[in-house]
């Protein structure tokens, strides 16, 4: 079945054929035709389905001939990365029309945003959190909105933005379209969606999520402290070729970057701590092929689309199976193929137990030939909390000690006796002037 079966604009068949796309993936299927037709749509849409275009394509043909310099609609996404990426996608997709976008999200400046507002452009994609700071002034005004697109909904209840999607939904028009798409289905979003929708199509609703097809998983067993050793020992005899390494926290994080950067393995490092700028670099650099690795939180485990991404890594087991699910779904996108491995220590066995009841099979599991699972590494990667609490304390003791005695410097200058100039009568011979008969 072809693009060209939908009746789509001749414009977006030209820029879909361009892209390389083919063919529609199952959800773009089944969900392409009730939004052209102007319905509400309930998605349950797995991650790397191509859920995507399957929004976007209908908007776009929508918009076509339509009037400029009004919004007409806006995508709700739950992270700056994912709006990055859904604007870039729009732009490629309405390359040979006129149709503009612009992303709306935290971390950069706030002028070009409102630029986007005040000109109107067609579509705005948008993290509610950003969206509700320009809501405050008068210029941030959606009353021309005919469709509105929630994506990767339980992500955004994961992360609490349940309120904020709420309060954006008080300056919306309540008469329009709304696409609605989330991985899963969690009460609280099906009552979100009850709210929102007004007789939907829905689509893949009973689904049980699983990784897409075409994803190689595997589980190497192996303790906490050989997990480093071990990721380096596949990166050195190029069994991985490029990948997303996934850890649990911000500072596992950080030390995985910092000991591949020793090892001069081409890493960046993106999770919630690093400023956005930062964060588009990495990203960016890792598309590019400028990093081999990308070290990430589960803040990249949704939003990043890396084209033939070889590996996705879990440093550390998620513990909860569907963040799992989206962990891995950054490999074998759109229908192609890729390799998931999860390092699993023996502290991590119920994690992948539940993984594993979730997606409904056991994963083998692999042992490294020649690997040396008896070595004792000669650093430890993650430094036990109560130490950096420990190593924190002191140095804001020494930043203390060392603004007292600078406080008490000045203290003791202030107070010292001022300087009194000696008489003219002392003065040494080399300050005086000599009088005119003695030159």
């Amino acid at each position: 079945m072809p693009f060209s079966s939908f009746g789509l604009h001749p414009d977006l068949v030209r820029g879909i054929k361009e892209l390389g796309f083919t063919r529609p993936t199952p959800i773009q299927t089944d969900a392409i035709p009730p939004a052209m037709a102007g319905k509400d749509v309930l998605a349950a849409a797995v991650t790397g389905s191509g859920k995507t275009a399957a929004f976007v394509l209908p908007i776009l043909h929508r918009l076509i001939g339509k009037k400029r310099g009004i919004t007409r609609a806006l995508i709700l996404t739950p992270t700056r990365e994912l709006a990055a990426q859904i604007d870039e996608h729009l732009r490629d997709l309405a390359v040979h029309t006129p149709i503009s976008g612009a992303a709306i999200y935290g971390g950069v400046g706030m002028g070009p945003q409102e630029h986007a507002f005040r000109t109107g452009v067609d579509v705005l994609v948008a993290t509610p959190g950003r969206l509700l700071d320009h809501f405050q002034y008068g210029y941030a005004r959606l009353h021309g909105l005919e469709i509105l697109v929630l994506d990767e909904a339980d992500r955004m209840l994961d992360m609490g933005f349940l309120p904020d999607i709420r309060r954006v939904l008080k300056h919306l028009p309540a008469k329009r379209q709304t696409l609605f798409f989330s991985a899963t289905l969690p009460p609280p979003i099906v009552q979100l969606s009850r709210e929102m929708l007004k007789n939907p199509a829905m689509i893949a609703i009973e689904r049980k999520a699983a990784p897409a097809i075409g994803i190689a998983q595997s589980v190497f067993p192996a303790p906490q402290e050989l997990k480093l050793p071990l990721l380096q020992t596949l990166l050195d005899r190029g069994e991985i070729q490029n990948a997303i390494v996934f850890t649990r926290t911000k500072h596992r994080a950080n030390r995985v970057f910092e000991q591949l950067e020793k090892r001069r393995v081409k890493v960046a490092r993106i999770h919630g701590n690093r400023s956005q700028a930062q964060r588009t670099e990495a990203l960016q650099g890792f598309k590019s092929g400028k990093y081999r690795i990308l070290v990430a939180t589960d803040i990249a485990a949704r939003g990043i689309d890396v084209e033939a991404l070889s590996h996705v890594v879990n440093f550390d087991v998620p513990n909860v199976p569907d963040d799992y699910i989206h962990r891995v779904g950054r490999t074998a996108r759109a229908e192609l193929t890729g390799d998931a491995i999860t390092f699993v220590a023996p502290d991590e066995e119920n994690d992948l137990r539940a993984i594993e009841r979730a997606i409904g099979k056991r994963l083998p599991r692999v042992t490294v030939p020649d690997f040396d699972y008896k070595q004792r590494p000669a650093e430890r990667l993650e430094i036990p909390i109560h130490e950096r609490i420990a190593a924190i304390r002191a140095r804001k003791a020494e930043d203390r000690a060392r603004a007292k005695a600078k406080l008490e410097r000045r203290g003791a200058a202030q107070a010292a006796p001022p300087k009194v100039a000696a008489p003219r009568g002392n003065r040494s011979r080399r300050g005086r002037r000599r009088p005119p008969h003695s030159r």
